[in-house]
């Protein structure tokens, strides 16, 4: 907990409080100042102090607000100093407002991480163009900055000269930096580690990722939990309550029982005082802001406390494949030399053929050949055959035509062997694709390509299992290639071929049978289903404009395994939720029936409200370093 040791005002606040405990403790120990100084400089301790809540309380008073707090401590005061417990008076209102003060810390604590990143961010950028620095609220889409070693990148774009290090950990929550060299796209808000790069900025200061998280990090402090909701409509009518009862206490054993006067006076008192209920109101804020801002720090942005309430009742989560449980880029898996083909000549001769082509697969091939350390051939005569395959002419080979393709292409031009249709084959019910090459004289060699899987997919999703969370797949990918990547992940219910409407339809039937259910996709085609359940998740929404705007939830990087930890996360919050109230309120209520039978202490009342007040701020604070291991 950081207490704000360099304010000046908390400081004096705690040095009031000890200096009024201190002279209470003489009190009860029969040493007091001497008259008539006493009321004088309790009084002035009352009014330094409380000034505020008396005021607060008069204004309460005049428009007959029986709802402020600030009002039952007013009365509290006011008939403690009637009394002559002129010690009890001050210790009543230094001690509430140090509850207050902690109430605050609490929350500007638990908002902290936000505040620090929000400070971090520069306010300017230098202009390559004007050669100085402009403030970047009037900087345009297109205009050309620079920042150098060390510097905070101030506006979201993409790298036109030079090559640095990038620390993402601001807005993924991703701790090892990453490499980028021209043409990559850099976040505001993340740290440039190693050199000099100059950036053509793609969004307004307003419109930036970063911009975006902070809006929507604030915006969560307004969509409260249901819990939240309940306490503040409990509080505006438990203090009226209070207030009948006081009332009761007070003029029962007095007017009907004819009881003293001053005893049952100093009992209302002390119900008045212990009967506030700071704990009970900041039980859920402190808790949900320390739970956001641990979850941001890790690259998770939740829109609202009620999400990590949904998000504890959870029985059972929809994935996407694509981009979600898998990169959503094809890889080759297999590589398959025939006819005396050598893998060097089949991966070299295709990745020739296609290094003009755009699609993903040749990309793929061309990617895969440069890393076994094999150089593409030379090829010319480039022909793209859409839906079917392309064909070149090789001039390292010296073959007239190379074909890549599919397999019913390569039928037009070659007898299909058993030996094809077979790996073919196999590799079709592993929802691999297949690419066909041939050099003149049928199959050459066989490539099988896959959408890999994300090394984190497996261990994420069998921790969901482990709690006990029915995983579901959701996709548009065909059932074959779905099924194969599910069994790779644990996953026995699947639902492949889907359109958008249809996953929204899969998602309704979900809701039917589990009733708390939500769905991670990308957030584009995956926005009807997400938007139907109970939690929406989008994967890797770190520049996705959509994604961040559609979901509940946005992982601002690729990682599945942050889902299972915000479960954890979510069950541990509203755990310590609970455990706040239930302290809150039996406290009071031990006090209410002492003071009902008139064995009520005000100090002590006082004492123990502000300890709840503390435990709870403390408690709900530690939920910032709650961490991503199992449970």
């Amino acid at each position: 907990m950081n207490l704000p040791f360099k304010d000046k005002k908390f400081i004096f606040l705690l040095l009031s409080v000890g200096v009024v405990i201190v002279l209470e403790i003489l009190s009860l120990l029969g040493i007091h100042l001497p008259m008539p100084y006493a009321p004088f400089i309790f009084t002035l301790f009352i009014i330094i102090i409380g000034h505020e809540v008396i005021l607060n309380g008069l204004q309460a008073i005049v428009k007959l607000n029986f709802s402020s707090i600030n009002l039952l401590m007013t009365i509290a005061v006011t008939a403690a100093l009637y009394l002559g417990e002129y010690p009890e008076a001050a210790v009543v209102i230094v001690l509430y407002v140090l509850g207050e003060r902690l109430e605050d810390i609490g929350l500007e604590n638990s908002k902290s991480a936000l505040d620090e990143l929000i400070q971090s961010v520069p306010k300017t950028a230098f202009v390559k163009k004007l050669n100085k620095e402009v403030s970047i609220n009037e900087i345009e889409i297109g205009t050309v900055i620079q920042v150098k070693t060390g510097n905070i990148i101030p506006l979201d774009g993409k790298i036109t000269f030079g090559e640095s290090i990038i620390d993402e950990s601001a807005i993924t929550g991703e701790p090892i930096a990453k490499e980028k060299q021209a043409g990559d796209t850099v976040f505001a808000g993340t740290l440039n580690t190693n050199g000099f790069i100059e950036i053509i900025t793609t969004k307004l200061a307003n419109d930036t990722t970063f911009a975006k998280i902070i809006q929507l990090t604030f915006e969560a402090g307004a969509a409260k939990s249901e819990t939240q909701k309940f306490i503040q409509r409990f509080s505006k009518l438990y203090t009226p309550i209070i207030i009948g009862l006081v009332i009761i206490i007070f003029v029962f054993p007095v007017f009907v029982m004819d009881q003293d006067f001053n005893h049952w006076l100093k009992q209302a008192i002390t119900l008045l005082v212990i009967a506030c209920p700071c704990a009970l109101v900041i039980s859920t804020p402190v808790a949900i802001y320390a739970a956001i801002g641990n979850a941001s720090s890790k690259g998770a942005l939740i829109k609202g406390g009620k999400y990590i309430e949904a998000l504890a009742e959870i029985k059972a989560i929809a994935v996407d494949k694509t981009r979600t449980i898998t990169y959503g880029t094809p890889v080759v898996s297999d590589v398959f030399p025939l006819i005396g083909t050598s893998r060097k000549e089949l991966l070299s001769c295709a990745a020739g053929a296609e290094l003009f082509s755009e699609h993903p697969l040749a990309q793929a091939i061309i990617t895969a050949t440069k890393n076994e350390g094999f150089e593409p051939h030379t090829a010319r005569d480039f022909k793209s055959i859409i839906g079917k395959g392309a064909t070149a002419r090789c001039e390292i080979c010296q073959v007239d035509t190379v074909l890549v393709g599919k397999l019913e292409f390569i039928r037009e031009y070659h007898d299909i062997t058993e030996e094809v249709e077979a790996i073919e084959a196999q590799l079709a019910t592993e929802g691999k694709t297949s690419v066909l090459v041939s050099f003149g004289k049928g199959v050459a060699g066989i490539i099988g390509l896959t959408d890999k899987i994300k090394p984190d997919s497996f261990s994420a999703i069998q921790e969901l299992q482990e709690q006990n969370i029915a995983v579901i797949m959701l996709t548009g990918d065909s059932e074959k290639a779905a099924h194969y990547v599910a069994r790779q992940v644990g996953i026995t219910k699947v639902f492949g071929g889907l359109l958008p409407e249809e996953k929204s339809e899969e998602m309704k039937a979900l809701l039917q049978q589990y009733d708390k259910v939500a769905m991670v996709g990308d957030g584009i085609n995956d926005a009807p289903a997400l938007a139907l359940s109970t939690v929406g998740i989008a994967m890797g929404a770190a520049g996705s404009d959509t994604a961040i705007e559609t979901a509940n939830i946005a992982l601002m990087n690729d990682q599945l395994s942050l889902i299972p930890f915000l479960i954890r996360l979510s069950k541990k919050t509203i755990k310590q939720i609970k455990i706040n109230t239930i302290g809150a309120v039996a406290t009071k209520l031990v006090f209410i029936l002492l003071a009902f039978f008139g064995y009520s202490n005000l100090v002590l009342a006082i004492a123990a409200d502000v300890g709840v007040t503390l435990i709870v701020v403390l408690f709900s604070l530690n939920l910032m370093r709650f961490e991503n291991t199992k449970a």
